[in-house]
């Protein structure tokens, strides 16, 4: 016998996640009737700890777009350190630090991208606290909240709305149903929504823990790179053919109350194996593999068990239909290199919300006022993965690797620039048509950016062919960059030799009046 809870929402959102508890928090800000469904409890322990500039000024964007002030506290880790915990980290820096397995470490094969502190501070989530954060505040603006349910049974009728049955046996009823979950998705097994396989060119799996004890590399390494910023300032990957290491400290400024640090193994081809080792063992071997990386963790001890994945990429045919929309980890996932989760999340959850509010106002549940939101979310899928598969190919050489940081830098900051430039624009103006026009990926500019990610995994696919050696693609991915007159002369990204990329306060100012006054007219137009 099953009982209904009498009441009916315009939202049920399941997943009360990060990306999830923000989509309510906004919501119910604009007087939606949301329901917030979760299997587990808060606090708990998450992965996706690294933020990037897309992903912060997205959430400023939000806090302003929609009257949510309290978000702007995650858009800039000093505000994040005094308004909401103080157990997060900085990150100053992206860094790379490339091994080769029975060779020393060398000081020319290291790159470090230095973001600008100066403009806005980036962070290294603890996701027990931020996550805990946001989904207090989603039930402070009024959504119900609903954990420890887990829901078995989807009902959708495109005419009236859809129906959720708990393990329990209560029912639920929405007009829309937002699914935030993950892989294991309710809504993607009920419509058979899972690619199968995947369309995804990347291959790799992950092992993750978090630590007490990892040593600052920069305290423990015997090769001075003579980088511009401390790698335990940032998030320090330790790069190889096969895969790469991630360090991201949380103890890494003088106000953390926490001594923890996330670490976690990513690898890929052939070592993607459904029988694996236990994860333990696993780190150990790879430690003994590169000494060099295994001085970081000598004192270096799990506080947590070990996490061991397959495969991490999976997709979705649709992410929208009648009634739903899979959105955030459910819609489908690369892995973490980059740090593109939180980014993508959080431009669907600003894609999505005002479709919805506005769809609450009219009582018009149509899909077609949703289609856009599954291109969205179809073009940054398949553009993270050009990006992270190019750039596993790369590992194997690190002259190519040396120019995919290149590329990703490239599409990162004007990924970031152009979304920075809305933002200003809607300060002024209160037109939220900026974003709405920024969405759609329609400029000339996200044209390229998009056809410089293909070409990249386009030339890398030739070498992993074996039709082109690493040398003649790394020229090409070089050749890449430059004719598509992403920057100018002065800027290091058309220099191989430069390794460390540090645009200070000047340089960017510099770049910002390039990019409006001086740029080829496909950039000048995304900043007019």
């Amino acid at each position: 016998m099953t009982q209904s809870t009498g009441t009916r929402y315009n939202v049920a959102i399941l997943g009360a996640g990060v990306a999830g508890s923000t989509l309510a928090t906004i919501l119910a800000r604009h007087n939606v009737d949301v329901l917030l469904i979760d299997a587990g409890l808060h606090p708990r322990f998450a992965v996706g700890e690294s933020t990037v500039p897309y992903a912060t000024v997205s959430m400023q964007i939000m806090a302003e777009r929609y009257d949510v002030p309290e978000l702007s506290a995650l858009s800039d880790f000093r505000e994040t350190a005094a308004r909401v915990s103080t157990t997060c980290g900085q990150k100053q820096n992206f860094g790379f630090v490339y091994h080769e397995q029975g060779r020393p470490p060398e000081r020319e094969k290291a790159n470090q991208v230095v973001l600008p502190t100066w403009y806005r501070t980036e962070a290294h989530w603890f996701r027990q606290d931020i996550d805990t954060y946001v989904f207090n505040l989603a039930v402070r603006y009024g959504a119900v909240a609903r954990l420890n349910t887990r829901i078995t049974e989807i009902d959708v009728d495109p005419g009236s709305g859809v129906r959720l049955r708990a393990a329990s046996g209560e029912e639920f009823d929405a007009d829309y149903l937002v699914d935030a979950t993950g892989f294991r998705s309710v809504l993607a097994e009920r419509f058979g929504l899972r690619e199968l396989p995947t369309r995804a060119r990347t291959h790799s799996r992950s092992l993750f823990t978090h630590m007490i004890g990892v040593q600052p590399f920069d305290e423990v390494s015997y090769v001075d790179y003579g980088q511009p910023s401390r790698w335990h300032d940032g998030t320090l990957h330790h790069v190889f053919d096969g895969g790469w290491l991630w360090v991201i400290p949380f103890d890494n400024h003088d106000t953390s109350m926490n001594p923890l640090c996330s670490v976690g193994l990513t690898l890929t081809g052939q070592a993607v194996v459904n029988d694996r080792e236990a994860p333990e063992k696993e780190f150990a071997e790879f430690l003994q593999r590169f000494p060099a990386v295994a001085e970081q963790f000598r004192t270096a001890k799990a506080v947590r068990p070990w996490v061991s994945t397959g495969r991490l990429q999976y997709s979705a045919s649709n992410t929208v239909g009648d009634r739903f929309c899979l959105t955030a980890q459910s819609a489908g996932a690369i892995d973490a290199l980059f740090s593109r989760g939180l980014a993508n999340s959080f431009q669907t959850v600003n894609s999505l919300a005002w479709r919805i509010i506005d769809a609450a106002r009219d009582g018009d549940w149509s899909t077609t006022r949703f289609v856009d939101v599954d291109a969205i979310q179809q073009r940054m899928f398949d553009m993270h993965d050009d990006l992270a598969y190019a750039s596993y190919v790369a590992f194997r050489d690190y002259g190519m690797w040396n120019a995919m940081i290149r590329v990703w830098d490239t599409y990162s900051f004007y990924a970031a620039a152009t979304l920075e430039h809305a933002l200003g624009k809607f300060m002024l103006h209160r037109d939220s048509s900026v974003f709405q026009a920024h969405e759609s990926g329609g400029s000339a500019l996200a044209t390229g950016i998009r056809e410089l990610l293909a070409s990249a995994r386009t030339t890398c696919e030739q070498v992993e062919r074996g039709e082109v050696e690493p040398a003649a693609a790394t020229e090409t991915l070089l050749g890449l960059v430059e004719r598509g007159q992403f920057w100018p002369d002065y800027m290091p990204h058309r220099d191989s030799e430069v390794k460390f990329f540090d645009m200070d306060r000047d340089l960017g100012m510099r770049i910002g009046n390039w990019s409006r006054n001086e740029a080829p007219l496909h950039i000048r137009k995304s900043f007019s």
